[in-house]
């Protein structure tokens, strides 16, 4: 039974609501998740092989239904070129996976060291229900990111996507209704807050991507139910720009890197670092480059920056700006909102800055980049670190080498060397996030697939057992 209460949904575009969704249920979510923990023995006793065939049939039905997807994401995130990406980008995902998953989980065995007459062998058994809670910025994306993995692994997997971006669940659920096997083992469920949780409650393994405040309660309520939570949390990606930089290669990455999406990416570059030399010839290419950006108003197929997809989130970014101008900081490109029915924000290029300021230190989710000078590699390093994220970061020089060298010193999971965000764009470098952006294994690499299994071994002794006179304590009795 559904609740009553319809949950609204403005469109990012106009500004307003033109959806509702009806929240599953607490009981809703309950019974759900006991049918497909129920059928998930099944789907776990096919062979890898035949579970990817299926996991190719939803690739192939993706396709099959693609213009209906990519309108519904396009009136989810106000923009239709990425939303093109995004579902072209799920099919990439799913072959990526099922080339790589016969290597990832074969069982094996060996022989102890110490006790050579007992063998064992160590095989993979999948969690049986993963609870995936994704959110609002790549609706599709990150709704699947974890679920491909989980659903190969032989895992069924409940999918709560964010209430702000709804619309695509319908014609997702549609897909799977088309392919029997998997909507025996894959549901999709609609809800906000309340039903999130009601998943975290009846779940084996929670797969969260959102905030820090929210994910530090989903992990505290996975934590008191005993089931693991692999957090993907905040970030407040650092770029440094070092002395020997191309500095027009450095530019046009950075400003990429940092308002593709609008900003709205947790692998967005928030703070830039760049060598004292440098910095007035970087920041006016910075300047330059940006405001060459133009807004996807008013019309969807034109222009380069979508729409805010969270009414609330441009309220923070102004909050920002207004703190930094506040206290001293010079805004060079952008800086106010542009109300076209839905919220753009051009991108801002900001210098004069500190630490001081919520823009150096809070994360943006939005198109700001904030430009601060630093005397040598070690300033570059300890303003780099400076702060509670720990998620990804950039570094150029002339010089790779020297690059790597100072990303090894980042506290960050993903270093990007002279680019910026690759880990939005390529999958196989395994990586974890370190201080408050995230808690568990990768998603990225073997550890993506690997995470949703538990190792059961097999022991195996080929000689005489011991027996418990061999422990008796008066053997060892001192005379």
């Amino acid at each position: 039974m559904k609740n009553e209460a319809k949950i609204p949904v403005a469109n990012p575009r106009t500004g307003k609501v033109d959806f509702h969704i009806t929240p599953a249920s607490l009981d809703d979510v309950k019974t759900e998740c006991q049918a497909l923990r129920a059928r998930q023995s099944e789907w776990s006793q096919l062979t890898s092989e035949h579970r990817a065939n299926i996991l190719l049939k939803l690739s192939a039905t993706i396709a099959k239904h693609k213009d209906e997807l990519i309108a519904a994401l396009a009136a989810d995130t106000g923009r239709y070129g990425l939303s093109i990406l995004e579902t072209d980008g799920v099919a990439a995902s799913i072959k990526r996976w099922i080339k790589t998953v016969e290597a990832m989980i074969v069982p094996y065995e060996g022989r102890s060291s110490s006790l050579p007459f007992i063998t064992y062998a160590v095989e993979n058994r999948p969690y049986p229900l993963v609870g995936v809670i994704s959110p609002w910025n790549f609706p599709l994306t990150l709704a699947l990111i974890d679920a491909v993995p989980a659903l190969l692994a032989g895992c069924a997997v409940i999918i709560k996507p964010s209430e702000v971006t709804p619309r695509f669940a319908e014609p997702l659920r549609q897909i799977i209704s088309e392919i029997p096997q998997l909507d025996a083992v894959l549901t999709v469920v609609d809800g906000a807050g309340e039903t999130g949780s009601a998943l975290v409650d009846n779940v084996d393994v929670v797969c969260f991507t959102g905030s820090v405040a929210t994910g530090r309660k989903v992990g505290e309520q996975a934590a008191r139910n005993f089931v693991p939570a692999f957090l993907e949390l905040g970030g407040k990606d650092p770029a440094i720009v070092l002395e020997s930089a191309d500095i027009d290669r450095a530019s046009t990455a950075i400003l990429r890197g940092s308002i593709i999406n609008t900003g709205q990416g947790c692998q967005s570059i928030e703070r830039v670092y760049v060598h004292e030399n440098q910095f007035d010839d970087f920041l006016d290419l910075l300047v330059t480059k940006a405001k060459a950006v133009t807004l996807n108003t008013p019309d969807i197929h034109s222009g380069h920056l979508g729409p805010l997809i969270f009414a609330r989130q441009a309220e923070i970014i102004q909050s920002q700006i207004d703190d930094a101008v506040a206290k001293g900081a010079v805004v060079h490109t952008g800086g106010k909102i542009v109300n076209a029915g839905g919220l753009w924000y051009p991108p801002t290029v900001l210098s004069n800055v500190s630490h001081n300021m919520t823009v150096m230190t809070e994360e943006t989710f939005g198109p700001v980049l904030p430009v601060m000078p630093f005397k040598d590699n070690d300033q570059a390093v300890t303003l780099a670190n400076d702060s509670v994220f720990g998620l990804s970061a950039s570094v150029f020089a002339a010089d790779a080498d020297a690059a790597i060298a100072v990303g090894r010193r980042i506290e960050a999971g993903g270093i990007s060397i002279n680019d910026a965000a690759l880990t939005a764009l390529m999958y196989e470098a395994e990586k974890n996030s370190f201080k408050l952006s995230g808690l568990g294994a990768s998603r990225m690499g073997a550890p993506g697939l690997l995470r949703f299994f538990r190792k059961q071994s097999f022991m195996t002794n080929t000689a005489d057992i011991f027996t418990i006179q061999q422990f008796d304590e008066t053997i060892s009795k001192p005379e």
